[in-house]
């Protein structure tokens, strides 16, 4: 079996994560507690015992870098992990051209395979088995895929391919799928095939420079593209509404997909225990280490050192770091980000939904909720914002006072 050096590709803004992504880098975003995108990747490659790899950073590249490096140190069984940034200080223009600009690096590497990923994935994957699939094929490149309900498969590259994985043609988020077969984002690439395609298309001024867009759809014909069929639990979290979908399916009784087991999502968070009071209550949630719950917690994903007070109710909501819940608040069906204070007697995620589209309550990093105060669903609070402030308020009408909240409470709580 050749020898493979992973690159990730880590560059992105995120803006499909919206207010979450403003303040951080993508791929160091929490994900399902004490992890952060980034982990999924990086401990793969390490299960899989690829001792090369390449982060490719961009976007607030300095804190992703102070991240990797961290988590090297904490996972000492991979010591190869270098972290590129774009060359003289620039940007990357796309996935093609990230990896493009960072060719000098990877020809001078003894590889003769490169292993290109996204940082925003949830999934356990042994490398090792499609590179043996790619050598068996005989491929210039290898896309990994999975299958999708048809109605979803527009948000991806979709492939149709013969008995032997041989793909006939590859379509970019097409406007009507005619396969609910896609790709993964994750190639194998043999070294020259790679390098001469990248130089190539770096030289067409027409191009967007992306893989899913260029790179592959022009090899479709030209070489061997072959498609390896991934049999496990994959998702591409990279949207708030799959992030928030995601993280629901992991708080189930069933989960579809364990972050221990003999193959662990690896992270670099302390291991601080979890404090629950006698009067505290856990129900199908995942809760960090360092949390204190001295209320209620129902199908919700705690990030460390969250406080949950006495009679504090939070369910359906995914919850970031050192969040503070104060005591009889409610917090039902939201994303908080890391920072937020919510103080007493609120009700975060009140009413029904604003759109019909948005099922849950958005609230940035830093914001804070004043006491007595009700946010209602479907609401977004941007970082380090205060919905009192009325020089810094958010969506005017989705505030209320809760002695204005009450009456329709109690109206609910008699007609249910």
């Amino acid at each position: 079996m050749g020898k493979m050096i992973a690159t990730i590709l880590a560059g992105g803004k995120g803006t499909r994560m919206d207010i979450f992504c403003q303040v951080r880098p993508k791929p160091a975003l929490p994900f399902a507690g004490k992890y952060r995108f980034i982990d999924f990747c990086l401990s793969n490659c390490l299960h899989s015992k690829i001792g090369d790899v390449a982060v490719l950073v961009d976007y607030r590249r300095g804190e992703l870098m102070d991240y990797v490096n961290r988590w090297q140190n904490s996972n000492s069984g991979n010591n190869g992990i270098a972290v590129l940034e774009p060359v003289n200080n620039g940007i990357y223009t796309g996935t093609a051209n990230a990896v493009y600009q960072n060719l000098e690096y990877l020809r001078k590497q003894p590889a003769d395979k490169i292993l290109i990923m996204p940082s925003d994935h949830a999934y356990k994957m042994d490398y090792r088995k499609m590179l043996a699939f790619h050598e068996k094929s005989q491929a210039d490149v290898t896309v990994g895929v999975v299958p999708v309900p048809i109605e979803e498969a527009h948000r991806f590259g979709t492939l149709t391919i013969d008995d032997n994985g041989y793909v006939i043609e590859y379509v970019e988020k097409p406007d009507i799928p005619r396969s609910n077969l896609v790709s993964m984002g994750i190639y194998i690439f043999n070294k020259d095939a790679l390098v001469r395609r990248l130089v190539r298309d770096a030289s067409e001024s027409s191009s967007i420079h992306d893989f899913g867009y260029s790179i592959i759809p022009a090899m479709v014909g030209e070489q061997r593209v072959f498609a390896y069929k991934f049999d496990s639990f994959w998702r591409d979290v990279g949207t708030i509404d799959a992030y928030f979908d995601t993280s629901m399916e992991l708080t189930g009784t069933k989960p579809p997909f364990s972050l221990t087991g003999t193959w662990p999502v690896l992270t670099c968070e302390p291991e601080n225990p979890v404090k629950q009071s006698l009067s505290g209550t856990v129900l199908n949630s995942i809760i960090s280490p360092g949390c204190v719950i001295k209320g209620r917690v129902e199908n919700s994903v705690l990030s460390p050192g969250v406080r949950v007070d006495e009679h504090a109710v939070v369910k359906n909501s995914v919850i970031m770091s050192n969040v503070n819940i104060g005591v009889h608040t409610v917090v039902d069906s939201c994303i908080a980000d890391e920072d937020v204070s919510i103080g007493d007697f609120c009700y975060v995620g009140f009413g029904k939904n604003s759109t019909p589209t948005k099922e849950y309550t958005l609230l940035g990093k830093g914001s804070f909720v004043s006491s007595h105060m009700a946010v209602a669903r479907g609401c977004k609070v941007m970082p380090y914002s205060n919905p009192t402030d009325p020089l810094r308020r958010v969506v005017l009408e989705n505030y209320q006072p809760m002695d204005k909240v009450r009456p329709q409470l109690q109206n609910s709580e008699r007609n249910s």
